[in-house]
């Protein structure tokens, strides 16, 4: 039977307050567009999914009362609908853990700021306590807050890289720098047993997708994210249907569904030496001023995960 977050034509049962933007949005809160204004129910593509069999290994409480479903925002990309996404920027700041699209594969993401929720991020995908976390940053600012920042070159002929890497964002670039001591300790590592000796080294991105940057723009933190893998196969997930799917049991509380995306995660860079590596290729090109880490740079494929 289909969950009431794909049928339109179940949207709103007697009892239950819902809305439906567009055969866009569906959530237990208060109404806002009349039921006689729904639009038809949601393509059959959709509606034929069938549902993964495959779970995580730790579920975990959904921000949600019991027996309430998932809030699920289909959003056209090419069109300027940006009012759809109101609702999933209160659900953030309220402490809810759900899915965006990047523009690279999607994410799950929740409040910097807020500790339960990276908490329930972690268990939702099935991350340990030592795996460290990316950050989705909302300008430079957020960079220059949450880490050391970019090197600036100086008198002894340093190279100004900070120049070079504006020319990069937004766009699909992850870039690892030194964390300062403005980002929360967990979002490096977590759980009561992990010792916050030293701070260490965390991933930054500034996407170059409308959805993604409407999101942060109306937060007032940084996201924390993790990349949409399949949990039994490893492999990127890039139809929101079938993420809805596995990970809607384990305790998301919403997705944005941005339509079916390709399977190309960001480049990766460390920044943290010099020259600055390549350790993952991806979307974003080898540019002049990068070094590729081993001979062969189609060898990035078999490294270990790393942050969307």
């Amino acid at each position: 039977m289909l969950k009431p977050w794909k049928m339109a034509s179940e949207a709103i049962k007697p009892g239950c307050e819902g809305f439906w933007f567009g055969h866009s949005v569906i959530a237990r809160r208060p109404a806002v567009i009349q039921p006689s204004q729904w639009r038809p129910q949601r393509s059959a593509f959709t509606l034929a999914a069938k549902r993964s069999p495959k779970r995580l290994k730790y579920a975990t409480q959904r921000l949600f009362k019991k027996g309430e479903e998932m809030v699920y925002v289909e959003m056209d990309p090419m069109v300027a609908d940006t009012w759809k996404l109101e609702p999933v920027v209160q659900l953030i700041k309220d402490g809810a853990v759900g899915v965006i699209p990047t523009d690279t594969v999607y994410a799950i993401v929740c409040d910097l700021r807020n500790y339960s929720s990276i908490e329930r991020l972690r268990r939702i995908k099935g991350v340990g306590n030592s795996k460290p976390l990316s950050i989705l940053c909302r300008s430079l600012q957020d960079i220059d807050i949450y880490t050391t920042g970019f090197p600036r070159g100086n008198a002894y002929g340093q190279t100004n890289i900070f120049r070079a890497v504006k020319h990069c964002l937004p766009g699909p670039y992850t870039f690892i720098l030194p964390a300062s001591k403005e980002l929360p300790k967990q979002c490096i590592r977590s759980g009561p047993s992990a010792k916050y000796t030293s701070r260490k080294h965390v991933g930054v991105r500034i996407p170059d997708d409308i959805i993604c940057q409407t999101i942060l723009k109306n937060l007032d933190a940084p996201l924390i994210s993790t990349s949409v893998k399949c949990p039994a196969e490893n492999q990127w997930m890039i139809d929101p249907v079938m993420i809805a799917d596995i990970y809607e049991p384990e305790g998301l509380d919403f997705l944005v569904d941005g339509g079916i995306r390709v399977a190309d995660p960001s480049t990766v860079v460390d920044m943290t030496i010099s020259p600055p590596t390549i350790i993952r290729l991806g979307k974003g090109p080898k540019l002049d001023w990068m070094d590729v880490e081993g001979e062969d740079p189609s060898a990035q494929e078999t490294l270990l995960p790393l942050p969307v």
